[in-house]
């Protein structure tokens, strides 16, 4: 006689609008056209590349596709714009210094003063915390441009209460005017950089503050053992944002840092260079390729980070 094991039914599980979606994102037809996006996104930045180290002659009479079929290169264009003397070249290499020198304090300060700002918000406890945090969000909503001129004001004029001087001007000049685009970029930057960090600091497991506790440990203690390396991407990822802001940024640094050779960045000389000497595209190509190098560098060097710091927090469980 011979016994025949009963069958055990495959269950599967419904597919759900998110694996439909997953399933299409990871096809190959998805797959061939994001290729096609990224060479049409990436093609604008190689003619730029390539246009950078043309001759002038080439440059002003034929398009960058014309290389392959007359290739001709040159560094003239380079020396020019970042070493030449004449009053018509970019003269850069200055600017870029000064574009260094603003960018890196311009991400540190609000990187750290919202990095304690969101613990505080998140960890300690204290009467009005919800309301605090609240108006930080609000801030969000200020427009930039609104608070150009209160802030140019609080730097040139003071600040003057009935009659009552509660902190002088600054009148700063020369490098000092660093200074003001610091303090400016960290203060725009302050309410969105509160926001983002205190999410992921808010989602850690409370468990890992009291045991901490439990051990001894301080606030200081815990922030530095336990939630830093804890939230390193997201810190990341706001840096990138940050950098990229402020070294992009024309608007700021033109109104705060007077607009002069020893304090303006990049961004002011390639506005000038653009308005000024608008036939000399060699010069603007290869200028603009110097400005983008190193958010680059900056970018692709931390990517990993950036890309764990927007998926952070999406994936629970």
């Amino acid at each position: 006689m011979t016994t025949i094991a009963p069958s055990v039914a495959v269950k599967t599980e419904p597919k759900t609008s998110v694996g439909r979606v997953r399933k299409r994102l990871t096809s190959r037809t998805a797959s061939l056209i994001a290729v096609v996006i990224a060479l049409l996104w990436t093609t604008p930045t190689f003619g730029l590349f390539l246009s950078s180290f043309r001759p002038e002659d080439d440059i002003k009479g034929s398009g960058w596709w014309t290389f392959f079929t007359n290739p001709a290169l040159t560094l003239e264009n380079y020396r020019e714009v970042l070493f030449g003397s004449s009053s018509s070249s970019g003269r850069l290499a200055s600017f870029l210094i000064n574009s260094v020198v603003i960018t890196i304090p311009s991400v540190l300060f609000p990187l750290a003063l919202a990095t304690f700002a969101a613990y505080a918000l998140s960890w300690t406890r204290f009467r009005g915390r919800d309301w605090v945090y609240i108006g930080i969000f609000a801030l969000q909503v200020v427009p930039l441009q609104m608070a150009l001129v209160p802030l140019l004001s609080f730097f040139s004029q003071g600040v003057e209460v009935f009659g009552i001087t509660l902190m002088p001007a600054w009148n700063l000049e020369g490098p000092g005017q660093f200074i003001q685009v610091w303090f400016a970029h960290t203060c725009f930057a302050l309410p969105l950089g509160v926001f983002l960090i205190h999410n992921f600091m808010s989602e850690l497991p409370g468990e890992l503050m009291e045991a901490a506790r439990v051990d001894g440990a301080t606030h200081g203690t815990i922030l530095r053992k336990v939630v830093l390396p804890l939230v390193a991407p997201a810190l990341a990822a706001f840096g990138i944002f940050q950098f990229l802001w402020v070294w992009n940024d024309l608007l700021v640094a033109l109104i705060f840092s007077g607009g002069t050779a020893d304090t303006a960045p990049m961004t002011v000389r390639l506005a000038q260079m653009a308005g000024t000497r608008g036939n000399e595209w060699q010069r603007l190509t290869s200028g603009a390729f110097v400005s983008m190098i190193i958010p680059l560098i900056v970018f692709l060097s931390m990517q990993r980070y950036f890309v764990r710091g927007l998926l952070a927090g999406s994936v629970k469980g």
